[in-house]
């Protein structure tokens, strides 16, 4: 199995993960206990921010290493890494 730079952050990564999962599970019970429409919205919201927050944690890290790494190297790695970047990028833009 491959191991990538975020190995040594891989417990916290899973920690922010679960926390986003408690808030999607919180908003099935809200639903089930028929809330308030704006208030299941903001917690949409809440949970949409804090996925955002890891993708672009993601996304950094990424950048600063595997795309940083392949760049100094050159060649045709490197513009493999910047195109899978630039189309990480634009589907985050896209949600």
């Amino acid at each position: 199995m491959a191991s990538y730079w975020y190995s040594d952050d891989k417990q916290a990564l899973l920690a922010r993960l679960r926390r986003v999962e408690g808030q999607i599970r919180g908003l099935e019970r809200m639903v089930e206990q028929d809330t308030y429409c704006i208030d299941i919205l903001t917690q949409i919201s809440a949970a949409t921010r804090a996925l955002q927050g890891v993708a672009l944690g993601l996304l950094d890290g990424h950048l600063s290493h595997c795309v940083a790494e392949a760049t100094a190297k050159g060649g045709e790695e490197a513009e493999e890494k910047v195109k899978e970047a630039s189309a990480a990028i634009a589907r985050l833009v896209r949600s």
